[in-house]
């Protein structure tokens, strides 16, 4: 049979095995998750923990690296919520050697990694380790905390396709990211890509990944072979990367597919993965060779959806294996963020264009 003889659904049934077949050549040490407010010692010096999450990924993976006297470097916080707080404490006060933290370091901007990154620094008085476009984006991000939300990204969404209720709850839940942050330090140490970082008695170098933030941050240690690797490489999901209504016209899809290349070739395959989400696993280059060739079958199936004249939101269908309804705002954006960024990569490339109608709606469709 051929692939343009295959269902919708056939098709999706088809992708779902090729992902889950790439996922089973992982390999994922015998280790156990961590509870809340407990670690596990993944290599030496190096501990596990987990923070609790109020969403169906319930967790986010936080990273202890012993830093000699000075204490304990961690690697991202969690959101900023009464559950985290209380998890963190629960790790304090079980810890055995009570020693301090010594820095707190950020892979990235998003909410799970930087929420209790304020909190942490002020109780310990220690420095705040970040990207400068992710501390810089951040603050600029949390700036709109209780703003109303602005012409500009109504004027996205409609543009995308969305209908009058849903970019009026876009409205009314505009700003809501600053709030699962707690007050970021006032000042950081920058981290730069290629930045060799000594952490107790180990060196940790900066790979800096992009496409899902601005200037994500992965670490990565030769002498333990171990690559925290953030939301930049992820066993059992792929990150999003998405436009937003700040910058329309971005190409993160690009930004993400070349990160993805550079990390393969400045990282080896013998590291044990640590992410941000779900296990521990081995084999980083089979993942992130299945990471682009899910990316080009998304792709494709976006190619071929493109019969005609499309909006964004009329091409879900094809780049998604769930129906993303109207009224889901959290879904409906994301869905449309990455639809756009699949979007503007086929124009970047040359393959597709776009024109506003009368209504002030975009539609793409095939360069002749």
């Amino acid at each position: 049979m051929s692939d343009q003889a295959l269902s919708t659904e056939q098709r999706r049934e088809q992708e779902k095995a090729i992902e889950a077949i790439e996922r089973a050549a992982l390999v994922y040490p015998p280790m156990p998750a961590p509870e809340p407010g407990k670690s596990v010692e993944v290599a030496p010096g190096l501990r596990w923990v987990r923070i609790p999450m109020p969403y169906a990924l319930d967790h986010i993976n936080v990273w202890a690296i012993d830093d000699g006297a000075a204490g304990w470097a961690v690697v991202d916080t969690g959101m900023c919520n009464d559950e985290a707080g209380r998890a963190w404490q629960q790790l304090f006060d079980s810890a055995p050697d009570r020693r301090s933290l010594s820095r707190v370091i950020v892979t990235h901007m998003h909410p799970d990694h930087v929420g209790m990154a304020g909190w942490l620094t002020r109780k310990f008085g220690v420095r705040l380790w970040m990207t400068r476009l992710e501390y810089l984006m951040c603050r600029a991000v949390v700036a709109d905390t209780g703003r109303e939300a602005p012409p500009d990204g109504n004027e996205f969404y409609r543009r995308a396709g969305w209908n009058k209720s849903s970019v009026e709850s876009y409205w009314v839940r505009f700003g809501n990211f600053g709030k699962h942050i707690h007050a970021l330090p006032d000042s950081y140490r920058r981290i730069v890509d290629g930045e060799e970082i000594r952490i107790g008695d180990h060196i940790w170098r900066v790979v800096v990944g992009r496409g899902h933030s601005p200037e994500h941050a992965c670490l990565y240690c030769p002498d333990l072979k171990v690559l925290i690797s953030g939301d930049q490489i992820l066993p059992r999901i792929s990150s999003n990367v998405s436009v937003y209504a700040l910058e329309p016209d971005a190409n993160p899809m690009a930004e993400w597919l070349e990160s993805l290349a550079y990390i393969k070739q400045q990282v080896p395959d013998d590291v044990l993965v640590l992410p941000a989400h779900h296990e521990c696993f081995r084999g980083l280059h089979v993942r992130i060779e299945a990471l682009q060739a899910g990316q080009d079958r998304a792709l494709n199936r976006l190619r071929a959806a493109m019969t005609g004249p499309k909006r964004a939101v009329d091409l879900f269908g094809a780049l998604f294996y769930r129906d993303i309804r109207d009224d889901q705002i959290p879904l409906l954006s994301l869905a449309t963020g990455e639809a756009i960024a699949c979007l503007n990569y086929l124009i970047g490339l040359g393959e597709l264009r776009c024109h506003t109608d009368d209504q002030g709606v975009l539609w793409y469709e095939p360069v002749a």
